[in-house]
């Protein structure tokens, strides 16, 4: 499994590296790959030896598989781009600071953009987050054709590296009482989906999805919240507002997002 992290030495870029190196420590099968572009030549051998070093802090006292990767180019996004596709990685580790306003963020949140590209999930690490075991998983979802709204394999190759308890939550203002067919199938689906999480549902009646969310998160002790973006054009519609761009600016717990 390769898992890519872009560092650029700024302190939540490298406590995203450190996060996901804990995550994997004892997968033998898994690769993590510090990304690091610079723009002028004569940065090279100054990038160089700070790769090393972080590198060789990361390896101190665990197993962990790591490799660096130095690129100049000063389209960073571009460069990621075509290093996810020529590795074909399985995720991309990434650090956002949330006590930025939106507004700043929209033109230069390199994560939430790399969430748009759709080349792999995305584990968005909350600038203060420090890793624990991931004991404890939830999964938001809409319960609409979810078979074409989960990508089923990376997400369950992700949630292999943790073996964790799944909750799958749903969270709207339309139930009142009992489920309708439509829901009910959904839940059929789902379950036959992740079978081998054995996962827990539940569906709450509520107009404060993030409140909401965001109680259901303390009350479960979750580590990990996955969600699943539909917009064919997620950057564009963050302007206006929806549930993943709140989720990944302002979760405490780190959110894994994939699209279908």
């Amino acid at each position: 499994m390769n898992i890519i992290v872009p560092v650029d030495f700024s302190q939540i870029s490298l406590n995203a590296a450190q996060f996901a190196a804990k995550m994997i420590a004892g997968h033998y099968g898994a690769t993590l790959y510090l990304f690091h572009t610079y723009e002028k030549s004569k940065d090279a051998q100054k990038a160089r030896e700070s790769m090393d070093e972080f590198r060789d802090k990361l390896k101190e006292g665990s197993m962990v598989k790591t490799e660096t990767i130095l690129e100049e180019n000063d389209d960073f996004i571009e460069c990621l781009e075509r290093k996810i596709r020529h590795m074909d990685a399985e995720l991309l580790v990434m650090a956002i600071n949330e006590k930025n306003k939106f507004e700043q963020v929209i033109s230069s949140s390199n994560s939430l953009r790399m969430i748009e590209k759709n080349l792999c999930p995305v584990l968005v690490i909350p600038s203060e987050a420090k890793y624990t075991e991931i004991k404890n998983v939830a999964l938001a979802s809409d319960f609409k054709d979810v078979r074409n709204a989960i990508p089923i394999v990376p997400v369950k190759r992700v949630l292999s590296l943790f073996k964790p308890s799944l909750h799958i939550v749903n969270i709207n203002s339309e139930i009142y009482v009992s489920l309708n067919e439509e829901y009910l199938e959904q839940r059929r689906l789902m379950q036959e989906m992740f079978a081998e999480f054995n996962p827990e549902f539940y569906f709450i009646t509520t107009y404060d999805f993030h409140q909401t969310l965001r109680q259901f998160i303390d009350d479960k002790n979750i580590d990990l919240v996955l969600t699943f973006p539909r917009s064919h054009s997620f950057i564009n519609n963050l302007i206006k507002g929806n549930n993943t761009k709140k989720l990944v600016m302002e979760s405490l717990v780190p959110v894994l997002a994939a699209h279908e």
